[in-house]
């Protein structure tokens, strides 16, 4: 029946660990946007937030179905060899510490993988591939990050045959919100989607059964969750081994 006992397969993500305003209260939460949530309930899992705190153990990985990396902060530029940028935003180094941990222990146990914008540049990081710190540098306009709290809209092109393609079609319209992009490819990885400035927007694990990653936020498409379905394909095809 699979990891969790259930057909539904369990999907977990990870969340913020901010400051969070709610009822009376004004204090250090984990937290993270519904529409993620709802994106997974949409394309038939059952998600669970995982909060960047203690240390994750393989019996707690093994539990999952599939794993979300979601987007946030810009992570750490000493991880891959680099000082911070002065665009460079506040750093979160215990999510850094527990996504990093998360995302190899998934790997190990072959659990599929969505990454949204923070999480392909996990992901990238994690295979020894770097950053452009500051996008607007290298593609010389605001295209992908217009203002705070502003989702910027470009065109994405899909490799034909990539996994991501066969989600959402070789072209399609993304919502995106970052300041920060792929430099260096990190090995064993595939670029497969690009905005039209050729910013890396997609990549895949091949060797990996379902390790998809993109730049921009699916979450954001209203109805469109063909990515997180895609996700939850790849978890009950697992789950039925």
């Amino acid at each position: 029946m699979g990891s969790n006992g259930s057909k539904v397969p369990l999907i977990g993500i990870t969340s913020y660990l901010e400051q969070a305003r709610f009822g009376l209260w004004d204090l250090p939460s984990a937290v993270l946007m519904r529409s993620y949530l709802d994106c997974i309930v949409a394309a038939g899992g059952m998600p669970v937030m995982l909060p960047p705190v203690g240390r994750w153990l393989p019996e707690h990985v093994s539990r999952l179905d599939g794993l979300v990396l979601s987007g946030g902060a810009d992570i750490d530029p000493s991880r891959y060899g680099q000082s911070p940028h002065a665009a460079t935003g506040t750093l979160r180094l215990e999510r850094d510490m527990s996504e990093f941990g998360l995302y190899h222990l998934a790997l190990e146990a072959d659990i599929p993988v969505l990454g949204v914008c923070r999480g392909l540049q996990l992901i990238n990081i994690a295979s020894g591939g770097t950053l452009h710190q500051h996008v607007p540098e290298v593609a010389g306009s605001d295209t992908h990050n217009p203002s705070p709290g502003v989702y910027g809209t470009n065109e994405i092109k899909l490799a034909p045959g990539s996994v991501v393609a066969g989600l959402v079609g070789e072209h399609t319209t993304v919502h995106c919100h970052h300041h920060q992009a792929i430099d260096q490819l990190g090995s064993g990885l595939s670029a497969v989607g690009w905005a039209q400035d050729g910013t890396v927007e997609a990549i895949e694990l091949p060797e990996a059964s379902f390790v998809v990653a993109v730049q921009w936020h699916p979450e954001e498409n209203g109805t469109d969750v063909r990515l997180f379905q895609g996700l939850v394909q790849a978890a009950i095809r697992r789950k039925s081994q």
